[in-house]
């Protein structure tokens, strides 16, 4: 148990503290007087536990930390954690107009599942997965982070249905890459004589 998995593991214990804290504040936004004091308690559990992402890696590397159970949990942490964080802003919206659709995140869902899925065809078949990233990919993060960020914060005062269409586009164009990485996978693994 290295300090950069402590800190991975503490990553993927603040995604359901935030989720507890985004509950009970959009449940006070209900009310004449929301809670704003639970709202920036869970702004910033969000914000240090994305930060501690680039931190775990940084202290593995440089201490050469890098363990196998670290590389299992990192993935996980960061999906937990905004998966927990759209899921959340879907269901309790943060006042009025300010929440994710449910569309969005039913899309996001479907797109992670159809993932999952071929990770583990294309792992029956080559009896291994090797995973390239894909520049979509990464921006399909930014982007749903920053919807998230444009619902907790609102500091612009514009409906997140902006934000959101952005993150739709990158959230289908990685997850046809990704289709197509797969097969092209499936495409050049050797077929074995009969």
């Amino acid at each position: 148990m290295t300090l950069a998995t402590l800190i991975t593991l503490s990553r993927l214990l603040c995604a359901p503290l935030f989720a507890v804290l985004a509950v009970r504040y959009g449940q006070s936004t209900q009310t004449a007087t929301p809670d704003e004091l639970t709202r920036w308690i869970a702004i910033g559990i969000f914000t240090l536990a994305a930060a501690s992402d680039g931190l775990d890696g940084f202290i593995a590397r440089k201490f050469q930390q890098r363990t196998k159970l670290g590389a299992f949990l990192d993935p996980i942490a960061d999906k937990s954690l905004l998966l927990t964080g759209i899921i959340t802003l879907t269901l309790i919206p943060w006042g009025e107009g300010w929440s994710i659709p449910h569309w969005f995140t039913l899309l996001m869902i479907i797109r992670d599942i159809i993932i999952i899925v071929g990770i583990a065809i294309l792992y029956y078949v080559n009896k291994h997965v090797p995973i390239k990233p894909h520049w979509t990919g990464k921006v399909c993060t930014i982007t749903q982070m920053t919807l998230l960020g444009w619902v907790l914060l609102q500091f612009i005062p514009l409906s997140p249905i902006y934000p959101t269409a952005i993150a739709t586009i990158f959230t289908i164009w990685s997850g046809i890459e990704y289709f197509r990485e797969g097969l092209r996978q499936i495409r050049k693994t050797p077929k074995t004589s009969q």
